[in-house]
Formats: structure tokens, sequence, C-alpha cells
């Protein structure tokens, strides 16, 4: 079998990452579609790096918008810009060429950078759905509840956290114990898939779901508190009104964000359950979509800042 390989790959070389033994098998494009691929994924490396180098540098410079929220905003777009700068490049290049060019240890670090900022990003619009849950409905409580210091605690846990529990789940032979026969039939030279059990499969669900389920609900009752406010608008002063008009913005922005991040990641989330169990039958082009839909939730952000908030503009 492998002298048949390698007669195949003598006859047609370009169709294989590489000229050896169990090379994985290569998706050669057009020159003019790869050059379009590859001008639309720098573009959208452009727009997520400098969206949110926007964001870093306007909550950094204006000491007006030192509040507790946009800190949160801070440490999002941090993680959004670092996954910009580190993970969507290679990403690229392994999507465009449908090869790993960079060896294994790359691979693993570059998946750990992958899911560590996804989970970076869930974390803190999980605690952002808290502080806009305080702030709307225990105003008189929320700015001695919510404060500065909490803020950061929460930012250390969301950065801590992800990265323990990646660390854990990546470079540990937890997450592949059971698939020795997968590991040793299933990757081929080239490729940058790594592989997880069915317990890790199980385990990534709550990990993903019971933060969004947090979202979801504490956005259902700012909804309704905000409804009842919004009847109850005229009897307050001018002030007043403001202040609590701002809030119920600053909500339904942060809730749309929620709410285009969960589009963004639920079919890659759900698909990487599924395939945990089916013994990992997701065809490669249906996956790198998937993957790429969630990256563009690091770039969605930014826009929704521009047309929702006056202090980014």
């Amino acid at each position: 079998m492998s002298v048949v390989l390698n007669q195949d790959a003598e006859e047609r070389p370009e169709t294989f990452c590489y000229q050896v033994n169990g090379s994985c098998p290569r998706t050669i494009h057009p020159l003019g579609i790869q050059l379009a691929i590859y001008l639309s994924c720098a573009a959208g490396v452009l727009i997520t790096v400098l969206g949110n180098l926007f964001v870093v540098f306007a909550v950094s410079y204006f000491k007006a918008l030192h509040t507790p929220t946009n800190f949160l905003l801070l440490s999002l777009a941090l993680a959004d810009m670092f996954l910009g700068l580190l993970v969507l490049p290679l990403s690229t290049i392994r999507s465009v060429e449908s090869c790993w060019f960079f060896g294994d240890s790359l691979c693993r670090l570059h998946t750990y950078l992958d899911t560590l900022f996804c989970l970076i990003s869930i974390f803190h619009l999980c605690f952002i759905s808290i502080d806009r849950h305080c702030a709307i409905c225990e105003p008189l409580l929320y700015p001695s509840k919510f404060t500065v210091r909490v803020a950061l605690r929460y930012i250390l846990a969301g950065w801590g956290l992800p990265a323990a529990y990646t660390a854990f789940l990546l470079y540990t032979d937890m997450a592949e114990r059971g698939l020795h026969l997968w590991l040793e039939e299933m990757p081929c030279v080239g490729s940058c898939q790594l592989l997880f059990n069915k317990f890790w499969g199980w385990l990534n669900f709550p990990v993903f779901f019971f933060p969004c389920f947090i979202m979801i609900s504490l956005y259902v009752k700012i909804f309704v508190v905000a409804t009842r406010q919004a009847q109850q608008i005229n009897n307050l002063s001018k002030s007043l009104a403001g202040a609590a008009k701002r809030e119920r913005k600053a909500a339904k922005t942060l809730g749309i964000a929620v709410g285009v991040y969960l589009l963004c990641w639920l079919p890659f989330t759900v698909d990487t359950m599924i395939d945990s169990l089916l013994n990992f039958i997701t065809p490669p082009l249906v996956f790198d979509t998937f993957i790429w839909l969630a990256y563009f939730n690091s770039a969605c952000n930014p826009i929704i800042y521009v047309f929702s908030y006056r202090w980014f503009r």
C-alpha cells in the first residue's frame, strides 16, 4: 500500500502536503480563487485587529471611560485582538492550503490559543451580562456593588480559568485516552486536527452552554425590568430618566453582542460535541466553515460598538 501511495504522490505531487508516506491530501485552488481567499482573510484579520485595537486605545486613554463595564470590554477586546494577531494568520494558511506546515508543537500551541481566546470571550460576555443586570435591576446598589476592583477580579477569573482549563485539556493525555486506534489511523502528515474523546466532548457542552444559559436568563430579566422602567420613566426627573435610558441602551447593545456571539459559535460548539460521538465524520470544509464563522465574532464586537456607543465614535 505504501508503494502505491508513493507512486501516486510522484504522479501528482501537488495533491499532497508532503512527499512522504501518510501525507495529507491537499486541495489545490486556482490562483485567482486562492488570492481572493487570502485577501478576504487578510481583510478579516485587519478588521479584527484594528477594530479591537481602537477599543483598547479608547478605554485605556480616556479616563472618563474607566468604568467597570468598560474595563470588561477592554479585556474582551484584548482577547479578540490577540486572536487576530496570533491565531488567524496561521488559520488562514491552513484553510487556503488545506495543510499545516508548522509542526506538531506549534499546532498544539495554536489550538491552545484558539480555544483560550474563545473561552475568555464567553466568560467576559457572561460577566458583562452580570454587570448589566446589576446596573438595570439594582441601580441604587450598583455603584457600590460592582466597583472597578470587582471588575478586575472578574477579568482575572476570565483569563485564569480558561488558561488552566485549556492547558489541562491540551497538554495532558486525558483528552486522548480511549482514542489510540483513531490517533494511529486518522491524523496524517500535514494535519492539525486534535481529537477529543467522548468525555471531553460532553464536558465542553456545559463549559460553553452554562454561561450562555446565564447570559440569556439575565438578559430576559433585564428586558422585563427595562420595559417596566420605560413605563415609569415619565415619573422620574430629567437627569434620572437620562441615566436610566443610557443604562438600557448599554444593556441592549451588549445583548446584541451576546446574540451575535451565540450565532457565531453555536454551530462550531455543537459540531465539536457531536463529532466526538460519531467518530469524527465532519468533512474538513464544513469544519473550516464553522471555525471561520466563530472567528467572525471577534470582528463583530467593535462594529457593534461603533453603531451603538457615542463615546467610541
